[in-house]
């Protein structure tokens, strides 16, 4: 386990870029807020899915103000919190659940589309270990309860390429601090892109925050996805295009 390293891991270049300066105050700011305005809906939703999201969605909300502990959040007692930003379509999502159920999992999702996709699957697969936030995730982080979560995945997110637009990514020095107070000593981060630029950017940040060290003795390390890793369409399209994936574990101190 380090927090320093000794050369770039592979193509991901990073040293002496990614300058940006201090971002610690950026959780609530219009960039952030402008990263999900117009942005929500894509095609239109299907019939089951429309009542999908009017009836069993409001069922799945985490509760407003600071969430309970997770007895009361999933009516059961649950032998760890997972968290997982941005689920996307919630392939990944879907399938931890369904292989730890009494693991409870709490997925962050603004865009409506992936929202009505997950409730499919949670209503196909009879799962009741999932419950769900339909806005920026970075608002939900200070609701959690200090060393509650277990486990925390960030898997393809937006890499907003734009120059101007770089303040919209998920990672930035307030949430990783926000995260960190969220997680328990020793759970890990998974964060996976297949953008180089997204991947320097976030390590540029890791190994300036004092909350976690980047788990790597090499390259092989970042360049194998985790156990259990059930593949995202992102990935695939990533691999289709001929871009490499990589798959950073960052452990909370």
């Amino acid at each position: 386990m380090r927090r320093d390293w000794p050369g770039s891991p592979g193509h991901y270049h990073f040293w002496g870029r990614q300058r940006d300066g201090d971002e610690t105050g950026m959780i609530e700011t219009e960039e952030r807020r402008g990263a999900f305005w117009g942005r929500r809906v894509g095609h239109k939703l299907r019939e089951h899915q429309s009542e999908l999201m009017d009836v069993l969605l409001p069922h799945l909300m985490v509760p407003e103000g600071p969430l309970p502990p997770s007895e009361e959040l999933f009516g059961r007692p649950m032998d760890d919190l997972w968290l997982e930003i941005g689920f996307g379509g919630g392939e990944h999502l879907l399938t931890r659940a369904e292989a730890n159920r009494d693991i409870g999992f709490i997925g962050c999702e603004p865009f409506i589309n992936g929202m009505a996709k997950l409730l499919a699957g949670i209503e196909e697969r009879g799962l009741d270990n999932i419950r769900l936030f339909d806005e920026d995730a970075a608002l939900l982080l200070p609701r959690l309860r200090a060393a509650s979560v277990g486990r925390a995945f960030l898997l393809y997110p937006d890499p907003w390429p734009k120059r101007r637009h770089r303040k919209r990514r998920f990672v930035s020095d307030a949430t990783l601090k926000a995260l960190a107070r969220a997680l328990k000593p020793g759970a890990a981060f998974c964060f996976a892109t297949d953008i180089d630029d997204y991947a320097a950017w976030t390590l540029a940040r890791i190994l300036r925050a004092p909350d976690f060290a980047w788990v790597a003795d090499g390259p092989d390390d970042w360049r194998r996805p985790w156990a259990g890793w059930p593949g995202t369409r992102y990935e695939a399209k990533a691999l289709r295009e001929g871009r490499i994936p990589g798959y950073f574990t960052f452990i909370r101190q």
